[in-house]
């Protein structure tokens, strides 16, 4: 028996998990800033249109207790909202004007 990458009603995104189920806030900053606005459209419009289903999903569980497949999921919906401001707002990746800074993140919460 193999584990469920997703759950079953969201089998059809997991062609995103490997780049974008992250578990981290850097790491998925850092896969938006290496993505062209082009994949990050792609991301977006793959992923938006799930967003409420994928939300009264995960609201049937325990944040703490999450299964991997619903804690994988959890990690897209985290990167839907990584690129919805570049997607939207930015339409470009970085911030704009922002030259070379950066942000670092030094702690997250705990989940």
């Amino acid at each position: 028996m193999t584990t469920a990458v997703l759950p079953e009603a969201f089998r059809d995104l997991e062609p995103y998990v490997g780049e974008w189920a992250k578990p981290t806030r850097q790491e998925r900053y850092d896969t938006r800033l290496a993505s062209t606005i082009e994949q990050l459209d792609a991301f977006y419009d793959a992923i938006a249109p799930h967003a409420e289903a994928a939300i009264e999903h995960l609201n049937t569980f325990d944040l703490n207790e999450l299964p991997e497949a619903e804690t994988r999921l959890l990690w897209l919906m985290y990167s839907l909202v990584m690129v919805s401001y570049p997607v939207n707002v930015f339409k470009q990746p970085r911030i704009p004007d922002s030259g070379a800074s950066f942000f670092d993140t030094v702690s997250e919460p705990a989940v």
